[in-house]
């Protein structure tokens, strides 16, 4: 990944080119061997980090000017610390994908940068100035071997988005799930669709129905008329879709029952979307006696004075919190519900998928989870949802 996005983007090949020993790991790229001067005026080395912004395997002009540096704070030929450069988040921070840095810097050009040639060059030009006053032979194109980082990334190409955010550290929290979603029908599609947008290591897709016209009403993408004649499995159809973006998305064509719920096992969580409560019997006590943490979601919908009345439900069932499944989850199949003769609610679909997710990212400590519930509903009719 390394050599061959360096390769493709003529900025970063010219840094190496002139003799820059330049790193990219994952959504950042390191400069290393940059000398400064330290408060004791000793000249030390230190690495420049810069989050990249690409367009495919090739690098964009940079989207800040701002840049981080891993080392002691860098000073004057006098050791007086160099002010013109100092940055708010000038303390230890932690990227994401195993990167800590110390401190960051600020060198705003009037138009930005133009790439990062031009980005890194200046920094080490403001770093190395006092270094050189004191050693004329300090540099730091020292012309020493290129580092290639092998790439573990669970995705395709590179996670720019938590960079930019600087969320990489948070995301690491989701790095090592082994994911299973049991069911792909609407909202599943779409917790499928979040869920492969995160660093999870794997994903396993249940599902053994076909993929079928009024499914693509209700979810995610846009097939063509002829992938719809192909009536395909949905859980192969979907992983070819994600699979795009996302390594080790795992299809298997078949519903989970009595006899092979023990195929949940492996997985460090499960989301499980489906109406019918028979296989719910199955799945849902497997899950607890294996101390399997879950997310079951539901929708009840009516029409009422031609208009529908819809209730979106997210339950989450962890080793420590389960006595409220009984009130919570239904095992049996609701004749009258008008979900099930699938009603194109696509906008439902989504809420309870993006509820499902969140619920699945508080448990990780992802996001902040004060009132922990475990049981939260929306109302169409209000607009209300009530945690419990």
């Amino acid at each position: 990944m390394s050599h061959e996005l360096i390769n493709h983007s003529p900025d970063l090949r010219r840094l190496r080119d002139e003799g820059y020993q330049i790193e990219v790991k994952g959504a950042y790229v390191f400069l290393h061997n940059v000398p400064y001067v330290n408060c004791q005026r000793e000249i030390q080395a230190g690495t420049l980090v810069s989050t990249l912004h690409l367009s495919g395997g090739q690098t964009l002009k940079p989207d800040t000017h701002a840049i981080h540096f891993i080392g002691e704070q860098p000073c004057d030929k006098n050791g007086q610390t160099i002010q013109g450069i100092m940055h708010p988040s000038s303390r230890t921070e932690k990227l994401g994908e195993g990167i800590v840095v110390d401190r960051s810097f600020s060198n705003k050009p009037p138009n930005g940068y133009r790439d990062y040639y031009h980005k890194f060059i200046r920094y080490i030009e403001i770093l190395a100035a006092p270094a050189k006053s004191i050693n004329p032979e300090a540099k730091a194109n020292l012309f020493l071997p290129v580092i290639d980082t092998l790439d573990d990334s669970p995705f395709h190409y590179v996670d720019t988005h938590s960079s930019r955010a600087n969320i990489g550290a948070v995301s690491d929290k989701l790095r090592s799930q082994r994911i299973a979603i049991i069911g792909l029908g609407g909202t599943v599609s779409y917790v499928l669709d979040l869920v492969a947008k995160t660093p999870v290591s794997e994903i396993h897709l249940f599902d053994g129905d076909e993929f079928l016209q009024h499914n693509a009403f209700r979810a995610p993408s846009a097939p063509t008329f002829k992938q719809l004649e192909i009536k395909e499995n949905k859980a192969v159809y979907f992983a070819s879709i994600y699979s795009n973006m996302k390594k080790n998305i795992h299809p298997h064509s078949e519903y989970v029952t009595s006899d092979n719920v023990q195929l949940l096992l492996d997985y460090d969580f499960v989301f499980i979307c489906i109406d019918e409560g028979e296989f719910k019997k199955d799945i849902i006590p497997h899950l607890l006696e294996h101390k399997i943490p879950f997310v079951d979601v539901g929708m009840d919908v009516k029409n009422v004075d031609n208009s529908l009345l819809a209730d979106v439900r997210t339950t989450t069932v962890t080793p420590s919190q389960s006595d409220h499944i009984p009130q919570r989850i239904s095992l049996t199949s609701s004749i009258n519900d008008m979900y099930e003769s699938n009603i194109q609610i696509a906008e439902l679909n989504a809420l309870n998928a993006a509820m499902a997710v969140i619920k699945w990212k508080k448990q990780l400590g992802f996001y902040h989870d004060h009132r922990r519930e475990v049981n939260s509903i929306y109302t169409t009719n209000t607009g209300e949802i009530s945690n419990d």
